[in-house]
């Protein structure tokens, strides 16, 4: 059946991707590292290519070893890695909470005089 196909669910899995499927998407395929989910899925499709192509920055891809490949070791600074996104995505969200409110009230947080909001 797989005899010449590149995109077996095997190798889509070694390439990092788990089938996760919707009711309006049934093909699709998602890093688990990543989380680029592609879909449309053709026989003769590379995984790894595919997977290069849309994510090149993937840390998973960049390790360049096969998800059944990684040690421990590896697989744990993924995670690190991740954790350290993730600190830094609550970082710039907090950052983005002053703009939201008021412009008064983004002005008193700023110590900043109604005279620089103006507009001249």
């Amino acid at each position: 059946m797989y005899k010449d196909c590149q995109c077996t669910p095997e190798l889509m899995a070694k390439a990092g991707f788990a089938h996760c499927p919707s009711e309006n998407e049934p093909e699709v395929a998602c890093c688990f590292y990543c989380l680029r989910e592609l879909e449309g899925w053709e026989p003769e499709d590379n995984p790894w290519s595919e997977h290069a192509k849309c994510s090149p920055n993937c840390a998973f891809l960049c390790m360049k070893k096969t998800f059944d490949k990684l040690t421990a070791i590896e697989y744990f600074q993924l995670e690190q890695e991740w954790l350290r996104i993730l600190k830094l995505l609550q970082r710039i969200l907090h950052l983005k909470e002053p703009f939201t409110g008021s412009s008064k009230t983004s002005r008193e947080q700023f110590n900043c005089s109604e005279e620089v909001f103006r507009m001249s």
